[in-house]
């Protein structure tokens, strides 16, 4: 018998393990992004042989390499939610498996002293980029379920404000990382640009540990009682609901959102970088995206979401997701416009490439956040981790296709079939009909929404218990009482989630 609380605090308030989870996903992500922010410039200019010679990475190799590994790191997820489903639970797989994702950045740090071994810095970078992909994906879709497990019946209304809450955590590690890191690898060299990452790493592994009497731990099903959830009714119906959203158009998004770390990087290298009296150094443009996280997430909740909905129309999930694919497809159409005044001979100011991240920050927040919901709420309970896997798929499909272009486009003479701003209007056209064939899809999709503690997927009145799956009305049709917002954006995703 475990030791731990298996079920949640019947409480209106706020779960007491949510700081620690937030605590330890700041340091995480500040670990994942630092790394992850710099790795395209590592490669490109900074990438020894054995005799300490620079030996780097052309373009496309780098850039075929960053989403390789972003590929990984969003493939194992499905793994990780397995082990935690069937086998470990989330809390344990969150916490051995980020062992594996410190000993990642102990090989990253190592590189330095490679040539004193007589080695390329790649045979160290190959295995750290690997254990690093392996400890973060998997244990990607727990932290996210993990979040959604502390919420019971009489405060499952604050999930959709704390799934928002937990992306602003996630974005002030990553802006911080963002703009540091650079910097440690300018000015100190690799040991210290990815030697810091793992310490923080190592931090965010001791805060989650901290939390482990505050935090509902859901025991793991076993293999019987997950492949029987899995294939039940209402298993089956969650697999083919969201399989497509997640593994078709989610992809094409990612595939163009994680060209920030990759492609748009390269591309700021031929732009003036002095913007606010700085000099920008190119990777650290990437820090606008989590800066402009923190400022637009409250702006859509409570501006933006809210007017739509009052003057417009109601705004569902599944059409947040579709704005935010035809948002995706204006802003790497400015990129392409960029590319092609870089190409004409012009050196255009990195305010451009800002105004390009303030409109796919706006797509992140109508696609990413609600992609994360949507995930958790669309899967029955003992299924959360495996759906969130099957999310961070998509993920990892996308990168896999920009790979895939990346390593297709070379020629054999070093150029590449896709020049200049011809690589950009091919992602801009793909996604523009990804996100007119979405269109389709929404109308015809229909889910379920499920919360932890809740045994048949309803969701009932927090006055009378009446079951307000598909209501969406401002009071409940039993008693009259008043349904709190975030409670009946839930019921609406219940049986029409339009």
């Amino acid at each position: 018998m475990s030791k731990y609380r298996s079920v949640p605090v019947q409480t209106t308030k706020m779960p007491g393990g949510i700081p620690y989870i937030i605590g330890n996903e700041v340091a995480e992500r500040f670990s994942f992004y630092g790394m992850k922010g710099i790795l395209t410039v590592f490669m490109t200019k900074h990438l020894l042989d054995a005799s300490g010679a620079l030996d780097p990475f052309n373009d496309e190799q780098a850039k075929a390499t960053y989403h390789l590994f972003t590929a990984a790191a969003y493939f194992f997820p499905l793994i990780g939610a397995i082990i935690s489903d069937v086998i470990l639970g989330k809390y344990r797989t969150i916490l051995f498996l980020s062992l594996l994702y410190c000993l990642g950045h102990g090989c990253l740090a190592v590189m330095d002293f490679a040539p004193a071994m007589d080695m390329h810095m790649k045979y160290w970078m190959y295995p750290g980029l690997l254990f690093i992909a392996m400890g973060a994906g998997a244990i990607k879709p727990c932290v996210s379920a993990h979040v959604g497990d502390q919420f019971g019946e009489k405060n499952q209304h604050l999930i959709t404000k704390i799934f928002s809450w937990f992306y602003f955590a996630i974005n002030v590690g990553a802006a911080t990382s963002t703009i540091l890191t650079p910097l440690f690898l300018k000015y100190y060299g690799p040991w210290l640009a990815f030697g810091v990452p793992g310490v923080l790493m190592a931090i965010a592994t001791f805060i989650f540990w901290l939390g482990r009497n505050k935090f509902v731990h859901i025991p793991p099903s076993g293999p019987k009682k997950f492949m029987e959830e899995t294939f039940s009714k209402d298993g089956r119906r969650a697999l083919l609901n969201l399989a497509p959203l997640f593994l078709i158009f989610i992809p094409m998004f990612w595939a163009l959102f994680d060209q920030t770390g990759s492609a748009w990087v390269l591309q700021a290298e031929d732009m003036d970088r002095k913007f606010l009296g700085v000099n920008w150094l190119e990777s650290q443009i990437q820090a606008a995206n989590p800066i402009l996280i923190l400022v637009l997430i409250p702006v859509f909740t409570y501006v933006i979401y809210p007017l739509i909905d009052k003057n417009l129309f109601k705004v569902t999930p599944l059409r947040k997701i579709a704005i935010g694919m035809f948002v995706t497809t204006a802003a790497f159409a400015l990129s392409t416009w960029i590319q092609q005044r870089i190409d004409a001979g012009a050196l255009p100011n990195i305010g451009w490439q800002l105004l390009a991240y303030v409109i796919l920050t706006s797509a992140e927040i109508m696609i990413s956040i609600t992609s994360l919901e949507f995930a958790y709420t669309q899967a029955p309970k003992r299924m959360k981790s495996f759906i969130m896997g099957i999310y961070f798929l998509g993920v990892s499909l996308g990168n896999l296709f920009v790979s895939l272009v990346n390593v297709v486009i070379q020629n054999d003479d070093g150029s590449t079939k896709l020049e200049g701003a011809s690589y950009y209007m091919f992602f801009t056209v793909a996604m523009l009909i990804t996100a007119v064939a979405f269109v389709f899809f929404a109308m015809i999709y229909r889910g379920r929404t499920f919360v932890q503690g809740i045994e048949d997927g309803t969701l009932p009145c927090e006055s009378c218990g009446y079951d307000l799956r598909g209501s969406g009305g401002a009071h409940c049709p039993e008693c009259g009482a008043t349904v709190p917002p975030d409670v009946r954006e839930a019921a609406a995703m219940g049986p029409d989630a339009r």
